[in-house]
């Protein structure tokens, strides 16, 4: 067998994967790419853009039953689950169509199997239970993404127990659903099929359903789920599923125990990375909690070898395995700038209302002693919000309050995952309230709660 030679090896074709591999191939490098199943990994193909794809669908479906707000009337408006779902595999079908073509458009070899490293620079590539190419590379860049979690004792059985990988392609639509675990996911899932009248109910074993966000924040968000119809139970453990003709969830929680019914639980609880038969023992990586240890340039201990994405630990989220591609490839080719800010990731939620943030939460922000300035601004007074009719939301932002610089920004509220942006660019900009405040915002806009959120937390807003 002939021993295909690269200066460059990408190990998984997710939103990791293959925008490493282009970088790299921008950089001069030639470069191979081995992936097991279809281009765009999990993201492309079963998360990110699928999911946020029924999401639309929910938002449009919500926003035509207050169609009569808008001084517009309809007569039997029903909708068509199935093509729902198919809308969402079309689009995703699309997506990783995109990817092989930007394999080509890059010169990118694609190798079709399961990769495993031989030593630092040598990879097996196994289809079918035989191996079916040797490969000889310079740098490697693992990326070989996650999967979901799951309950010790709790077997997903992907009928009546299921992954959100069963959750977006069902093809009949559940009366009722117990989502066990909260975070993005499971508040996702929970707003897509409460929008179409399932029986939602949310079981999250912390103290919140977003456990990462400002708990002002997600207390807004938790009475704005509930008013929509969705039962919440946090703090709450997950002793039990038994499955019949429908699931019982076993609970308890400070009051007790108690059982919940459904005809189908969605397994929710996170994700864990992909590190099994890879070859690190044989190529003397390390990991740690589960996780491949990486630096600020993701490269792990052993030197040519990179880790991005979900393997190389949290945040879990699919921008973050692009920039770590992307850093990964410069460094290869010495012309890294930066490494990964791990204090300026977005985080966002695409339920309605939306929930997006970046940097420390006020609580942490106080329990590490920061000295801190706190400007919010509601979205109810915006003469945008109030035409769009979401006026649901405000914008929280968080100053240190010596220099004024921003410490982090926190959004709840109608294209809160868009306004963000703004606040990330800011943040790595170190730009203070008052660059903010005097930034020109243009009226009516919802990033004009920007601007206010920083003069509130210096007494110079004005309409509020």
């Amino acid at each position: 067998m002939a021993e295909r030679k690269y200066d460059v090896t990408v190990i998984g074709g997710g939103p990791g994967g293959y925008v490493a591999a282009i970088r790299a191939s921008q950089l001069g490098m030639k470069v191979g790419l081995v992936e097991r199943d279809r281009l765009g990994g999990i993201c492309l193909n079963w998360g990110c853009v699928p999911l946020k794809t029924l999401i639309r669908s929910a938002e449009l479906f919500r926003s035509f039953n207050k169609s009569q707000e808008f001084g517009i009337s309809h007569k039997g408006l029903t909708y068509d689950f199935i093509k729902i779902i198919a809308r969402s595999r079309g689009i995703a079908d699309r997506i990783s169509k995109g990817v092989e073509y930007l394999m080509k458009k890059n010169n990118i070899e694609t190798i079709s199997g399961t990769a495993k490293l031989i030593d630092r620079s040598s990879i097996e590539v196994v289809k079918d239970g035989k191996v079916v190419e040797a490969m000889k590379s310079k740098s490697v860049i693992l990326a070989t993404g996650g999967r979901p979690r799951t309950i010790p004792g709790i077997v997903i059985d992907r009928k009546k127990i299921i992954t959100s990988t069963e959750a977006m392609s069902l093809q009949v639509q559940p009366k009722s659903m117990v989502i066990i675990g909260g975070g993005a996911i499971g508040v996702e899932f929970a707003f897509f099929y409460n929008s179409f009248g399932t029986k939602v109910t949310i079981v999250e074993m912390l103290a919140s359903i977003l456990p990462n966000e400002d708990k002002e924040l997600t207390k807004n968000l938790e009475s704005s789920l509930r008013k929509s119809g969705i039962d919440i139970f946090t703090g709450t453990k997950v002793e039990s599923v038994r499955t019949d003709h429908e699931v019982t969830v076993a609970v308890y929680d400070k009051d007790g125990k108690k059982d919940l019914k459904a005809d189908i639980v969605l397994m929710a609880v996170g994700v864990q990375a992909n590190i099994e038969n890879l070859g690190l023992e044989a190529a003397g990586v390390k990991t740690e909690h589960g996780y491949v240890s990486v630096d600020e340039f993701d490269k792990t201990n052993i030197d040519g070898i990179y880790a991005v994405g979900d393997i190389s630990g949290p945040p879990l989220l699919a921008h973050v395995a692009s920039h770590e591609g992307i850093v990964a490839a410069d460094h290869i080719a010495g012309k890294a700038k930066h490494g990964v800010d791990r204090l300026n990731i977005p985080s966002c939620t695409y339920c309605q209302p939306q929930v997006a943030s970046i940097g420390l939460t006020e609580e942490a922000a106080v329990a590490k002693g920061l000295k801190i300035k706190v400007g919010r601004f509601p979205f109810r007074p915006l003469g945008k919000a109030m035409a769009l009719g979401e006026t649901e939301g405000m914008v929280k932002l968080i100053f240190d309050e010596k220099s004024g610089e921003l410490l982090s920004a926190h959004i709840i509220g109608s294209e809160a995952t868009e306004l963000i942006a703004e606040l990330g660019m800011a943040k790595a900009l170190k730009a203070t309230w008052e660059n903010l405040h005097n930034t020109m915002h243009a009226h009516p806009t919802l990033s004009e709660a920007v601007m206010e959120a920083a003069g509130q937390a210096f007494n110079a807003a004005i309409n509020i």
